[in-house]
């Protein structure tokens, strides 16, 4: 593994996976200035925001809209009498549409760039040491889980600053035959294809989860999966156009609440 002097190239590229929750993680993964320097150099923030404008269509926004409509339902309250937070939110889109929906929006991000973005659209940034002076009703947690080093330490962080009953969710990539696709180690295969390793990719996904792993670390911190009835998830569908994503949009709560197959899950604070 080489890239950018002599940040990588010492480095080698070992998998190792739990025996007790399944995980599969990075025996050595980038230390903070690495991280940095991944996300703020190596991946241009510019590039990636202009990317975003580009391929963030209707679809996108209308899958944010139909999440949080979701949510604010499972809570059975009045938008503003809610308390969302978006820990890793990126360029905030997610806690934009929050706050659309008249929700106390707020999130945290570690680029300067992004946190000044989010500000400059009304979203109420907090730092790492403020998060726990806050008690949140929601917690969003978008394809943030698979980048941390410490992932069971930090779902204990976050679950102080939910309320009691307080939700939070995660959601990172899903691949539920990825020993196969190791067996494979096809790194040619794009992203989203059958063979893709995009899921354990060096550096960036320095941790891959089954939903074992995340049962078994809420109950580790005192928390329980929760889900969202499925008569509410479908009185909240948006986007229906095209017969075939009317069939992904129907088919999508079985998929989540029955078969539990996707690695998209919601934690309940139990305390």
């Amino acid at each position: 593994m080489k890239k950018s002097g002599n940040f990588v190239d010492k480095h080698r590229y070992v998998l190792c996976e739990c025996d007790f929750c399944r995980m599969i993680f990075q025996k050595e993964i980038p230390n903070e200035a690495l991280m940095k320097r991944l996300y703020e150099r190596w991946i241009d923030p510019k590039k990636v925001f202009l990317n975003h404008q580009k391929k963030d269509g209707l679809e996108y926004y209308s899958s944010l809209a139909q999440e949080i409509m979701q949510v604010i339902s499972y809570f059975d309250t009045i938008p503003s009498e809610l308390k969302f937070f978006d820990f890793g939110m990126g360029w905030g889109k997610w806690a934009l549409m929050a706050k659309a929906f008249g929700c106390q929006s707020y999130g945290t991000e570690l680029s300067k760039e992004r946190i000044l973005y989010a500000e400059e659209n009304g979203i109420k940034v907090i730092d790492w040491g403020e998060i726990q002076k806050h008690r949140f009703d929601f917690i969003n947690t978008e394809q943030v889980f698979e980048h941390i080093a410490r992932p069971l330490d930090t779902l204990r962080f976050l679950k102080t600053a939910l309320k009691p009953l307080g939700v939070l969710k995660i959601s990172v990539p899903t691949a539920n035959d990825i020993h196969r696709r190791l067996k494979i180690m096809d790194w040619k295969s794009p992203k989203g294809s059958i063979n893709s390793l995009n899921p354990v990719a060096p550096l960036e996904h320095i941790q891959f989860f089954c939903r074992t792993s995340f049962i078994k670390m809420a109950q580790n911190v005192g928390m329980k999966e929760v889900q969202i009835p499925m008569i509410k998830q479908y009185q909240y569908i948006t986007g229906l156009r095209g017969m075939k994503n009317i069939a992904k949009k129907v088919i999508f709560p079985i998929y989540l609440n029955v078969f539990k197959r996707q690695n998209y899950i919601f934690l309940q604070n139990t305390d």
